[in-house]
């Protein structure tokens, strides 16, 4: 008597195939579900609650399918525009995809204008956060289109540079809940739009006025929002002491302050905000004066929970540092990057009680010695992100004391820190938890300390080898297989690096941004057996690979000596490419570009041209790149 076993899936219920489904936290997984079966696909279409949309062709489908979203991501699909949204409109009942549509991202969407954005405000009715952020275009009238959010709580418009203190006066009179508000870059909003804003929203939690000409005029209208525990402002030119002594009565509950490039900040300015507000979390006061004074850091007794500091570019002594140390127990966070006079003393100093520390930055404090890195592996047992930036008397020493105690490191960059060699790297290979390791410039790692690190770091995500000459294609081959996560790879200027060492990356499936410059022993063969595997990419500089050429392909690429041909395969083929360099190709005509630029102006953001072509292409094919948002830079 024979039986047949019952398919383990259909005797699961739905309920248990939806907390399987939510179990799932990786796109990956999420797609190898969603294809096994039809109900398993129609589950995750009932749970799914965020789509990021990569092709415009593609979005009344998935809105149709998905009817259930919370998070609406159009960020990185460029061709969006007001046609888009009515066609959307009319083809797909809004009542369904619409009704819990709580957050728009519309980042970099210069296609979509005044009518558009009024058609998706007028369906989205709970909408919460909205994104405009990168769209140049975007004025007063847009403005206006974003105000009728009524129940808006978040609205982030950086760079939109056509916005002036007209339209930000719509929107705070429209969206009066505002919590979260981030103008960075609106060039054209000065302290009257400021005030009304601080005058109708009294709800601001989080406000970023970075690089705007704004004056300590608005830090006197700032100064009155009730709820504010985050003000941004850097890079303001004309804010001044006195704005900071407006805000040392004012805005209560704050708790993080950045006044980073503000050249007219003093430290006596800052230490009468500290003198005023002793809840305060998060101060970054980097590159803002040449010397952090004793009487700055000495008001930081009365900040408590004081969490991160950052004095990027300061003048300090050991004496700041003692200070620190002693009033700052709470410190998680230090930013030192480019401070005169850091030595070992005052960081053997800070860190005996500063043990909290998880991030410190120590770019370019030369003086840094093996000592530092000791009391810094020692004392701070929790420490998850280190810069040691061309601090080049460090050596494999500091990076065996790393491997014993910080078990936990997931940031470390050694960029040109000559001292590292390939016993440092095998001691540093305790630390399995690495997600980023930047050691561009260490000239004396080779394929062995590569090795070390592809067999015990298989967490890595971004790794960076820039001109490290004696890499090669065995510890490619280890890479490829030990660390099978890794995204983001800078081998330029490895020249040793060949064909070979192309198709053992090929098996890294997940890598997504890709630096290759100036490979002279790589061809178009090995760079195809890499592209036609690494479907995600999203970034390529091939930059100086002289011997790339047309020969070899079958489906993609290539940039260097090619012809109008091989550029047309390249970009067609090359589908989530977004950002291309197609400077110097000597061997493709105007017509070959222009072609290509047609084809391609619905995806790409940025591109990269010899100056000549901006009199030589039409200007029907410049306007069309304009009018999709790619920005084109000129080289």
């Amino acid at each position: 008597m024979s039986t047949r076993s019952t398919p383990i899936l259909s005797v699961l219920t739905e309920d248990l195939l939806i907390r399987i489904n939510e179990k799932l936290v990786q796109d990956s997984d999420r797609k190898t579900w969603r294809l096994i079966c039809k109900e398993l696909h129609r589950v995750d279409s009932l749970t799914r609650k965020t789509l990021r949309v990569l092709h415009v062709e593609f979005l009344l489908t998935l809105l149709k399918n998905y009817t259930n979203l919370h998070t609406l991501d159009l960020s990185v699909c460029p061709r969006i525009d007001d046609g888009t949204i009515s066609l959307v409109l009319h083809q797909v009942d809004h009542s369904i995809w619409a009704r819990n549509l709580k957050c728009l991202n519309l980042s970099r969407a210069n296609g979509l204008k005044f009518a558009g954005l009024e058609m998706l405000v007028g369906v989205c009715k709970v909408l919460e956060s909205v994104d405009v952020s990168y769209c140049f275009g975007f004025g007063d009238r847009e403005a206006a289109a974003i105000s009728g959010c009524g129940g808006l709580r978040e609205l982030r418009m950086d760079k939109c540079l056509g916005v002036s203190d007209v339209g930000l006066a719509k929107i705070v009179v429209g969206c009066g809940r505002l919590e979260r508000l981030s103008l960075k870059w609106c060039m054209e909003i000065s302290d009257l739009g400021v005030e009304l804003l601080c005058k109708k929203c009294l709800e601001l939690k989080f406000l970023d006025v970075s690089y705007l000409k704004v004056t300590s005029e608005s830090l006197r209208s700032i100064a009155s929002l009730p709820k504010l525990e985050d003000l941004a402002m850097v890079g303001c030119p004309f804010v001044n002491d006195v704005g900071l002594q407006f805000l040392e009565n004012g805005c209560p509950l704050l708790q993080k302050i950045d006044v980073a490039r503000c050249d007219c900040v003093s430290s006596y300015g800052l230490s009468s905000l500290i003198g005023g507000h002793s809840g305060l979390l998060h101060i970054d006061a980097g590159h803002c004066f040449s010397e952090v004074s004793p009487s700055f850091v000495k008001c930081t007794q009365k900040l408590k929970n004081l969490n991160t500091i950052i004095i990027d570019g300061g003048r300090v002594s050991d004496t700041i540092f003692q200070t620190i140390s002693s009033n700052c127990k709470s410190l998680i966070e230090i930013g030192l990057s480019k401070c005169e006079g850091v030595t070992n003393m005052g960081i053997i100093q800070l860190v005996s009680g500063c043990v909290n520390l998880k991030t410190i930055n120590l770019t370019c404090c030369r003086s840094i010695a093996d000592s530092a890195i000791f009391a810094i592996a020692n004392s701070c047992r929790n420490l998850l992100c280190l810069k040691l930036e061309s601090c080049n008397m460090i050596t494999e020493k500091s990076l065996e004391q790393l491997g014993l105690h910080c078990l936990l490191l997931e940031v470390l960059d050694l960029t040109d820190c000559c001292g590292i060699n390939d016993r440092g790297l095998e001691l540093l290979s305790r630390c399995s938890r690495l997600l980023c390791l930047k050691l561009g410039l260490c000239t004396n790692i080779s394929d062995k300390g590569l090795f070390y690190i592809a067999s015990n770091c298989s967490e890595l995500h971004e790794l960076d080898l820039y001109r490290c000459k004696n890499i090669g294609d065995g510890g490619l081959a280890a890479l490829s297989s030990g660390c099978k996560k890794l995204r983001k790879l800078n081998l330029s200027y490895c020249i040793e690096v060949t064909d070979k060492g192309m198709k053992s990356l090929g098996y890294l499936e997940e890598l997504s941004d890709f630096e290759l410059r100036g490979l002279d022993k790589i061809t178009s063969v090995g760079l195809t057996a890499l592209v036609t595997r690494c479907k995600r990419l999203t970034y390529l500089d091939l930059k100086h690979c002289e011997k790339i050429d047309d020969s070899g392909f079958q489906l993609n690429l290539s940039y260097c000596a090619i012809t109008d041909m091989t550029l047309c395969m390249l970009m067609g083929n090359l589908t989530r490419l977004q950002d291309v360099d197609l400077v110097h190709l000597t061997n493709v005509t105007v017509e070959g570009f222009e072609l290509v630029l047609r084809a391609c102006c619905v995806r790409i953001k940025k591109i990269k041209l010899v100056a000549a072509l901006s009199f030589l292409l039409s200007s029907e094919v410049q306007g069309i790149l304009h009018a999709r948002g790619c920005k084109i830079r000129w080289d």
